[in-house]
């Protein structure tokens, strides 16, 4: 990946949407419902079974969204005595990092985190911790419901627990992303910004090299 060279958001929002209150407390009141997937069901086995293989009494961290994996490795590097599932959608990321060498208490998966989630939580799987790291902010105004706070499924990432941090490039999905989790935790989460000198992801190292300010919210859902 080329440093340096990553555009600068653009988009006509100025602030948190309008609407966005009003469409977390429609998620809360309306359960998502959609039908899983098959292949997300196997993937979700497929990731169970491995956990268990290296300890099933391991703590378990999910890296949503974890592109070619290197935020992946680096939790695991950090958490040694967890387990770290790296979840993403794309077979051809996935399949890029597949060649790095990953710890034993590692393992990338391919599946839509959207049912991923899901399997956890009905499945009664408790996370430790839970990264969104630099997720598409989606930023025209009229993709609200595209954001990962403003879809659905994000009521479900309270009953996955687990301390959970997000992080971005684009101050307002943080804004966005923090008053959402405040609706669904019952605590006050604020955005703040967030500098680094050893980036774990291609992307955070490519907006710091770029020179863009970078932004996170935290929040503890256990």
């Amino acid at each position: 990946m080329m440093e340096g060279n990553s555009r600068f958001i653009s988009s006509a929002q100025t602030g948190p949407h309008d609407d966005l209150d009003g469409l977390v407390r429609r998620h809360l009141a309306h359960p998502f419902r959609k039908p899983i997937l098959d292949y997300n069901r196997e993937a979700f086995a497929t990731a169970m079974a491995a956990r268990d293989a290296w300890n099933p009494a391991a703590p378990l961290i999910l890296d949503a969204g974890c592109g070619v994996g290197w935020s992946s490795l680096r939790i695991a590097e950090s958490f040694p005595d967890h387990f770290v599932l790296g979840v993403d959608q794309s077979s051809d990321r996935i399949g890029r990092g597949k060649p790095m060498e990953l710890p034993p208490n590692a393992l990338l998966v391919r599946a839509d985190l959207i049912d991923f989630w899901r399997l956890l939580a009905e499945n009664g799987v408790r996370l430790a911790r839970h990264y969104n790291l630099y997720p598409n902010p989606w930023p025209k105004i009229g993709h609200l419901a595209r954001r990962w706070h403003g879809h659905a499924v994000f009521p479900v990432w309270r009953e996955l627990g687990g301390e959970l941090e997000c992080r971005s490039n684009w101050r307002i999905y943080i804004e966005e992303m923090a008053q959402a989790l405040t609706l669904l935790s019952g605590q006050p989460v604020h955005a703040e910004p967030w500098q680094t000198d050893d980036p774990i992801t291609p992307f955070e190292k490519k907006y710091l090299a770029s020179g863009h300010e970078l932004w996170r919210c935290r929040v503890d859902l256990r």
